[in-house]
């Protein structure tokens, strides 16, 4: 069996997801067209090599709708031949589109795939597809499951907010080092002239005390029955905190990521050089109503995959869908802290759906290279209990 390899990943800057982001005036397939030019430029590949582009993308609808995959290899000028999927499974979606062409390429039926996404949020904002999913299916609006979380594990917000802190500093300190220049692809805003260099939503300053002042974000929507089915099933709960705010959640916005994977006959065809291979990955599903603890589960599951242990692992990208559910997975998993979300998370550099899974293959095997470490793991939770994790290994 073949396998698979990472010979680039790259991303755009974070841009706030609203009217006066950096990015709002790009649109999503100038986005990706941004990236898909940046490759060929990085890399001695040619178009006609690619034989497929998969993206992530959450909010399918507006210029985000009829597959924008396809429709952003029409537009960045990759051959009619190039079939282009849009996938969808919540916030895992970025990872999952890069699993996804790393099987292709295992299975034998493509040799270069492009994997990654696109999530333009302040110009197609979540839930503007009018998604009756909470309602219909009996899952949990992801800050409420974040609460109860919190409340189920005692998670206090104190405990919140300095992760919230930790976060923030870790990514101030990524930018001042540089940290993202590898695979940080700048982004020229053609409405306003100027080049987008950085993540947007970083904030140096941060401190705990600021945090404390700003207002819960979910207690509200808890009222519309939530409370009752959680204390239903869960007998122990003996009564909700209501932690997250908005400096303690994922910071809304636009951004877009590339992953660029083939085979090792493709990399000697095209001179390419690999810089990791995919060594295992998982799909799971749990609690619809925790919603929040499948990437936790999905770590464990991708470790047993590839018969490793927490010991076995350098580096993890674990995505911040909230404080309370990155304080669980760092309790409930053997690695230190230190080794996980090295250069900050999502809480501070921002949360685009449906590119942060590929976003963070690129940020874990930047850091394993800085480091000279071998093994990197992602897992990312989506809404519903989807969980998703990558094992990388540097080659």
């Amino acid at each position: 069996m073949a396998d698979a390899y990472i010979f680039d990943a790259i991303r755009t800057p974070r841009g706030k997801g609203r009217k006066d982001g950096a990015l709002n005036a790009v649109a999503p397939i100038d986005l990706q067209k941004t990236l898909i030019d940046a490759v060929f430029s990085r890399n001695s590949v040619t178009p006609a090599a690619i034989d497929d582009l998969i993206l992530g993308c959450v909010t399918q609808v507006g210029e985000q709708g009829g597959n924008v995959a396809k429709v952003a290899a029409l537009h960045s000028g990759l051959p009619a031949s190039v079939p282009g999927m849009t996938i969808n499974r919540y916030c895992t979606s970025g990872l999952d589109a890069c699993n996804l062409a790393a099987m292709k390429i295992i299975s034998g039926q493509d040799e270069i795939v492009c994997a990654g996404g696109v999530e333009s949020m302040s110009r197609v904002p979540v839930l503007s597809d009018h998604a009756s999913f909470y309602e219909t299916a009996g899952f949990v609006p992801m800050g409420l499951a974040a609460d109860l979380i919190a409340s189920l594990d005692g998670i206090s917000r104190e405990e919140c907010d300095e992760y919230a802190v930790r976060s923030q500093h870790r990514a101030a300190e990524a930018q001042r080092n540089d940290a993202f220049s590898n695979s940080l692809i700048r982004v020229f805003n053609s409405l306003t002239g100027e080049t987008v260099t950085e993540d947007e939503c970083v904030r140096a300053t941060a401190t705990a005390e600021k945090l404390a002042t700003f207002d819960p974000l979910f207690e509200q929507i808890a009222g519309q029955g939530y409370e009752e089915t959680f204390k239903t099933e869960f007998p122990s709960l003996n009564e909700m905190r209501y932690v997250h705010h908005v400096g303690n959640s994922p910071a809304i916005v636009d951004g877009a990521s590339l992953v660029l994977i083939g085979s090792d006959s493709a990399a000697k065809k095209h001179a390419l050089k690999p810089r990791a291979r995919i060594r295992a990955m998982s799909n799971v599903s749990a609690s619809e109503l925790l919603a929040l603890t499948g990437g936790i589960v999905a770590a464990d599951d991708v470790l047993a995959k590839a018969g490793m242990s927490c010991s076995d692992v350098g580096l993890v990208e674990f995505n911040e869908a909230f404080a309370s559910t990155s304080i669980k997975f760092i309790r409930d998993t053997a690695w230190d802290v230190d080794q996980i979300n090295v250069n900050g998370g999502a809480i501070a550099l921002g949360h685009a759906m449906g590119a942060t899974g590929a976003t963070l293959i690129g940020t874990v095997l930047d850091e394993l290279e800085r480091r000279d470490l071998a093994i990197g793991l992602v897992a990312v939770s989506g809404a519903a209990g989807i969980g998703t994790a990558t094992i990388i290994e540097r080659v």
